[in-house]
This record gives structure tokens, sequence and C-alpha cells, in this order.
């Protein structure tokens, strides 16, 4: 019998750590013009999305990661109608957002068009109600040139980006945040991908300073996804509005309600009010983020 395939997660091979999953089968691996992407079999995890060496998507987690994504920024913000995803080709995120009744269009931003192919074809739970939705738009672009150039303006804007590598490494950057405030509208808020705390502070402290530069208000929240290894992983958090991290779970409720109560594995008004309750570790990273100058 064939020895089985592990595929490891190098992420922090610079701290000489490597996580490694059983790949009972391997459906697909491509190294496309932008990046390597290979799915697998996990038998716990079910199907598993990997791309340069990071997890992206299990079957067993990936509820945690896309509700919160979606749900703290609409929810906290209450009435967004335009939103923006860029990145996020599997659809994960999308579907969440198309949960909300107020939204009356979603735009999804992805560089790679090989991405959606291959959504489609391994993620039809996710891409078929997606693009079956009259009000998603699917435009295949570089995040950074459209928002930088952009005549429309978001209430949200969800970044869904891989790790700052490759094609990534501009979405972290001072100039993708400011065109991101660009075309937002008043109010509007911004939620990022910002890395596991405990491995990656300068990733978290940086995002956060700039967002102090942009924005009266720069944070993060944080949930705990067990394949994105390192314990918490931290969302990026900036508006104008600093009443929004504060929305009282009562109010929380009341929204959730008028959406149609749609089921959720991990978000509720408690959790989402609880996310920007740091431990001190992170607390102390957010506190000493310095605006850049």
């Amino acid at each position: 019998m064939a020895e089985k395939r592990w595929i490891p997660e190098t992420l922090f091979d610079d701290f000489g750590f490597r996580m490694s999953y059983r790949a009972d089968k391997v459906l697909y691996e491509q190294r496309t013009e932008h990046q390597h992407l290979v799915l697998f079999e996990h038998p716990f995890f079910g199907k598993m999305l990997m791309l340069d060496g990071a997890t992206q998507v299990t079957a067993r987690d990936e509820f945690i990661y896309q509700e919160m994504m979606a749900h703290v920024p609409l929810f906290a913000h209450g009435n967004a109608r335009e939103v923006l995803i860029v990145g996020g080709g599997d659809c994960g995120i999308a579907e969440e957002v198309l949960k909300h009744r107020t939204v009356r269009r979603l735009t999804q931003v992805e560089i790679d068009a090989a991405v959606i192919a291959f959504a489609k074809e391994h993620f039809p739970e996710f891409t078929t109600p997606v693009f079956a939705d009259k009000r998603f738009e699917s435009v295949i672009e570089d995040g950074m040139k459209y928002v930088a150039r952009t005549e429309r303006r978001f209430d949200v804007i969800i970044v869904d980006s891989t790790d700052p590598q490759g094609p990534g490494k501009i979405l972290f950057s001072q100039r993708f945040y400011a065109a991101c405030k660009r075309c937002m509208t008043k109010g509007g808020v911004l939620v990022t991908q910002n890395g596991v705390p405990i491995f990656q502070p300068g990733e978290l402290a940086s995002s956060i300073a700039k967002f102090r530069r942009l924005f009266a208000d720069g944070t993060c929240y944080v949930a705990a996804i067990p394949t994105y290894v390192g314990g918490h992983m931290a969302m990026g958090w900036a508006t104008d509005d600093k009443r929004l991290r504060r929305t009282p779970a009562k109010i929380l409720a009341d929204r959730y309600r008028k959406a149609g109560s749609f089921p959720t594995k991990y978000w509720t008004p408690e959790v989402h009010v609880a996310a920007f309750a740091h431990p001190r570790f992170i607390a102390e990273v957010v506190a000493k983020a310095k605006p850049h100058r």
C-alpha cells in the first residue's frame, strides 16, 4: 500500500514550527500564475484548501472565520447596503454577507480567475447560492487597483487576503488602506485578515498603526479557529465611527432578529461583543501600535 502523503503548513517555518495534515486523497493541485493551490481530504477536518503552504478553508471549521469576518462588521454597522470583499475567491464570506437583508449589492474583487473557477467546481456549497443571488457581482481584478480607481462607495469593506506575501503583500500597505478609505461611505467599516497574534504580532501592530493614521478608530477583534494555528486569529477593524465596536448585545440581537435570525454556528450577539475584549498579550500589541508618520 502506498504511503499517505502529508501536506505541511509552512507559514511558520521561520519559527522552526510546522503542522502537517494527512491527505487521504488529493482532490486538486495546481500552480497558477499567482499561487500554489492544493485541495485534499483530511480524516478529521474534511475537505481542506491550502494556498502557498497556508491553510485557507476546511470543512470542519470554515464557519468561524467566515461568520466573524462577515457578521461583526455588518451587524455593527446596522444598515450596510453596499459591501465590498477583496479576495475571498472561495465565496464563503460572500455567502454569509448575502444573508443580510440590508445588503443591496455585494461586489467581490478577486485577482485570480482560476480561484473562482476552482471554487465553483470544488466548493459549490458556497458558490452556487452566491452566484445565483442577483445582488452579487464578481470582478476579476487586482484589489489594490480596484479600490484606488473605483467611483463606487461602500458601507463595509472586507479584506479576505492571504498573509502578507506574494500578491497579498500590497493588501497590508498604507496605500491600500488609504484607497479603501477613499471609497468608503461616512461611518463605513473596514475589516481585514490580520493573522495570529502569538506568531505575528508585528503584522497586527503594523496594520493597526496604519489604521490609526487614517481612521478615528483602529483596533482588532479575535476568534479561535483551530486550523489557523496559534490560538487567536485577529481581524483588523477600522472606522471613523468609534461607537460601532461598542454596539451593545441587545441592539445586535435586535438587528439579528430583523435580519431573519438565520442560523449561525459561532457568531452570537454576546460573542460579537466579547470578541473586542483582548487577552492581555494582544491588548499590549494593540496599545503599542502607534500611527505611522
